[in-house]
C-alpha cells in the first residue's frame, strides 16, 4: 500500500511542450456508463486536495504506445495500423468492469478487468508494432495495470488521509463494452491528456 501520492506532472525523458505521441488507448467519447461513474466521482475529485480532474472528454485506458509523432512517419503509420486491423479481426469485443475508485501514486483511478484479456489486447497491438518495425522497435513499458484515472496528484502528500475519504465513498462499480481501440495523437500540456483521434479499430470485425 502507498504511503506518499507524487506529482504526476513532471516531463518525462523525451517529453518537452509541444511534442505529441502516438498510442493505442481505449477512449469513451459517448459512453454513457463512463459518464455516469465520472459526475458519480465528480463531488469526490472536486473536492480533494492536489489533484487535476479529468474532464470526462477525455477519460482513456493507456494500452500501448508506438512512438513521438515527429519519428514515426505516415509510411510506417499506417501499415502498423493495417497489421493491428488484421489482428483484431478475431478479437471479439467483451465486457469491461470499472471500480471502485482507488489511491495510486500518481492518480485516483478507476481499476479495469479482466486484466488478462485487456493484455492479450495489448499483446496484439505490440505484435501489430513487430510486424512493421521488428522487435527490437516496440516501445518498453511496464505491464499492462489497467485504469483509468479520474484525476492526476499535481503535489505530494500523505496517501492515508486521500484514501480515507474515496473510502468514505461508497464505491460502486459498472460495466461497459469494449468494442474498439484508437489510435491517438497525444499531449501533454498545460497538466492535461489531449488528443486528436488517428484512427479506430473495432474488435471482431473481418476486413
Amino acid at each position: 500500500m502507498i504511503r506518499e501520492v507524487r506529482d504526476h506532472w513532471y516531463w518525462r525523458p523525451n517529453w518537452r511542450p509541444g511534442r505529441s505521441f502516438y498510442t493505442w488507448h481505449v477512449t469513451f467519447a459517448n459512453d454513457p456508463v463512463l459518464t455516469d461513474m465520472h459526475a458519480a466521482y465528480g463531488r469526490l475529485v472536486g473536492s480533494l486536495p492536489g489533484i487535476t480532474p479529468v474532464p470526462v472528454q477525455w477519460l482513456h485506458l493507456t494500452l500501448q504506445g508506438i512512438g513521438f509523432a515527429d519519428k514515426v512517419p505516415q509510411s510506417d503509420l499506417d501499415p502498423i495500423i493495417d497489421a493491428a486491423q488484421r489482428r483484431l479481426e478475431y478479437f471479439r469485443p467483451f465486457e469491461i468492469k470499472l471500480g471502485p475508485a482507488v489511491v495510486d501514486v500518481e492518480s485516483l483511478q478507476l481499476p479495469v478487468s479482466p486484466v488478462d484479456r485487456l493484455r492479450r489486447l495489448r499483446a496484439q497491438l505490440r505484435a501489430a508494432i513487430t510486424d512493421v518495425w521488428g522487435s527490437d522497435s516496440v516501445p518498453a513499458l511496464p505491464e499492462l495495470d489497467p485504469h483509468i484515472s479520474l484525476g492526476y496528484w499535481n503535489q505530494p502528500a500523505p496517501a492515508d488521509p486521500l484514501r480515507q475519504r474515496v473510502n468514505a465513498l461508497p464505491g460502486g462499480t459498472a460495466r461497459t463494452e469494449l468494442t474498439q481501440v484508437t489510435l491517438i495523437n497525444l499531449t501533454r500540456d498545460n497538466n492535461h491528456y489531449e488528443w486528436t483521434t488517428y484512427a479506430n479499430l473495432r474488435l471482431g470485425v473481418r476486413r
